[in-house]
């Protein structure tokens, strides 16, 4: 069986992949969901003392997963969100990777779609320059706008105290300016490169932070002979693995997966 690594997001840490560690283990594969570096802590360290955060750079966390990838037995099918999505994406344009399924993926380079939610959701962190110094939390209301819209209130709370932390407002500042520098920057891929793995984005409709429009562009993009496809599921907002049914969406993304894996 092909081995899974798991990507996560920003604002979150790899706690946020428990179900679906546990889902594709009890199937019988080898399951492993590194943190960023600085991320070996629990979420309840990172948000005592959120210098790691702010120490992050996209390099630093791209050879971190790359180390992890060369770690396993063969190449593993890699299910990135949200930024884990473009830091999926990133991993197969490098040669990692047997398949990549990208779950309300952030953009890579050159994606210059920008729907009015998503700059809602990001505002408490590109409000001002001066974040670029700083990791930046999530009030409850903000989270539940940008992550669980669909969810009740009760669900929302306990998954904002359960994963939340503060993100790096560094990186979100430099993925803002990547597209206005010259020069390849750090969520840069190579569109055109067709020894990548396939890749599968798929999106929740209701998604504020990373609508589906944002990977129906990133998808587009590609313009390689490798597979790029990309569906979109009703009713699910951005913390999709969380959300109720996610089962039948892991189960989904897994055999498209080891259908196309190379």
């Amino acid at each position: 069986m092909k081995p899974i690594m798991f990507v996560h997001g920003f604002w979150v840490t790899p706690r946020s992949w428990e179900n679906w560690i546990a889902y594709y283990e009890a199937k019988g594969h080898q399951v492993i969901a590194p943190g960023y570096p600085g991320f070996e802590v629990e979420v309840e360290a990172l948000n005592a003392d959120p210098s790691p955060i702010v120490a992050l750079t996209v390099p630093q966390i791209i050879a971190k997963y790359e180390e992890a990838a060369r770690s396993l037995p063969e190449p593993p099918v890699i299910i990135g969100h949200s930024a884990g999505g473009a830091f999926t994406q990133i991993l197969l344009d490098h040669g990692f990777g047997a398949a990549g399924v990208a779950l309300n993926s952030a953009p890579t380079e050159g994606v210059r779609v920008v729907p009015l939610s998503q700059l809602k959701s990001t505002f408490p962190v590109l409000k001002s320059p001066a974040n670029r110094h700083k990791a930046i939390p999530l009030s409850f209301e903000e989270w539940k706008y940008a992550f669980t819209n669909t969810f009740t209130e009760d669900e929302s709370r306990a998954l904002y105290e359960r994963y939340h932390i503060p993100a790096s407002g560094g990186i979100l500042w430099g993925g803002v300016l990547a597209n206005f520098q010259p020069g390849h920057q750090d969520t840069w891929v190579d569109y055109h490169n067709d020894n990548r793995a396939p890749l599968l984005f798929v999106s929740g409709s209701e998604d504020h932070i990373m609508p589906p429009a944002i990977q129906e562009s990133n998808a587009k993009h590609y313009k390689s002979n490798t597979v790029t496809e990309r569906r979109v599921y009703e009713g699910y907002a951005h913390l999709l693995p969380a959300q109720k049914g996610w089962e039948q969406i892991a189960d989904d993304v897994l055999d498209w997966a080891l259908r196309h894996a190379r």
